[in-house]
C-alpha cells in the first residue's frame, strides 16, 4: 500500500472512526450499520467508505439476504490493511489461548520455527518476486511489520521490523512467538530461493526485531 495515501485516507476523523469500527468487528458491516454505530447519515458513510476503498483499505461485497431487489453491500478491511491495534478482542483471546496451549503441551522454539517455516514456504510459493529478500519484505509488509530494508556490506539485506503486530503476545511468549516469526522468514526465503536467513534478532536481543538475508536485493 502507498503509505501516503493510507495516511491521507485515515487523517480524517470520521474515516478513522469508521476504520476502527471495521477493524474491531468480527463481521462485515453495511453502511447503515456503520452509520448507526457512529451517529452519521448513511450517505455520508458511503462517501467515506468509497475513499477508504480507493486507498485500498476497505473491500466491498454485494450480498443477497433473501430479499428481492438490489443486494446489500457489506464492508470489511481489505487483505493486508493494517489492523492498527483494533483487532477484535476474540482474535487476541484466541491467539493467547493457543500460545498457552502450545506451551502446556511442551512446544519449544524449534517447534514454533518449524510451524512458521511451513506457513512461510506456502506464502513464498505465491509470490511473483524472483528475489527472496524482496519477497520477504513484501510479505512482512502485508502482515503489518512495516519492514525497512538496508543493503549490508559484502552483499545481503538487513530487514528491520518497525512494528510488530505480535508484540503483546511476543512479550508474553517470546520463545514461541519470536521463533514462529523467525520460521516464517526462513520459509519465505527458502521457497523463493537464491538466499538464506543469515541472522534473526528477537524482541529481546540487543539489536531487536530484524532479519539479515544473505542475498542482494535486485
Amino acid at each position: 500500500m502507498d503509505l501516503l495515501v493510507v495516511l491521507k485516507a485515515l487523517g480524517d476523523e470520521t474515516r478513522f472512526s469508521m476504520y476502527q469500527e471495521l477493524a474491531s468487528s468480527t463481521t462485515a458491516l453495511t453502511a447503515t450499520e456503520l452509520a448507526e454505530r457512529l451517529g452519521l447519515h448513511a450517505n455520508t458513510v458511503r462517501l467515506h467508505l468509497e475513499r477508504l476503498r480507493e486507498a485500498g483499505l476497505v473491500d466491498v461485497e454485494p450480498v443477497h439476504r433473501g430479499t428481492v431487489g438490489r443486494p446489500q453491500h457489506v464492508y470489511s478491511l481489505a487483505p493486508g490493511a493494517p489492523g492498527l491495534g483494533f483487532d477484535p478482542p476474540s482474535y487476541t483471546l484466541l491467539a493467547g489461548l493457543l500460545a498457552t496451549l502450545a506451551e502446556r503441551v511442551g512446544a519449544d522454539a524449534d517447534d514454533a520455527a518449524a510451524a512458521g517455516a511451513a506457513w512461510g514456504r506456502e506464502a513464498g510459493k505465491r509470490t511473483r518476486s524472483r528475489s527472496c529478500a524482496k519477497a520477504l519484505a513484501a510479505e512482512m509488509d502485508r502482515l503489518g511489520f512495516d519492514p525497512a530494508t538496508e543493503q549490508l556490506p559484502g552483499g545481503g539485506i538487513d530487514i528491520a521490523f518497525l512494528h510488530c503486530p505480535f508484540r503483546e503476545l511476543a512479550e508474553a511468549y517470546p520463545e514461541l512467538v519470536c521463533n514462529l516469526h523467525r520460521g516464517i522468514c526462513a520459509g519465505v526465503v527458502e521457497a523463493v530461493g537464491g538466499g538464506s536467513v543469515a541472522d534473526f534478532s528477537t524482541l529481546y536481543d540487543r539489536d531487536p526485531c530484524r532479519v539479515a538475508v544473505s542475498t542482494e536485493l535486485t
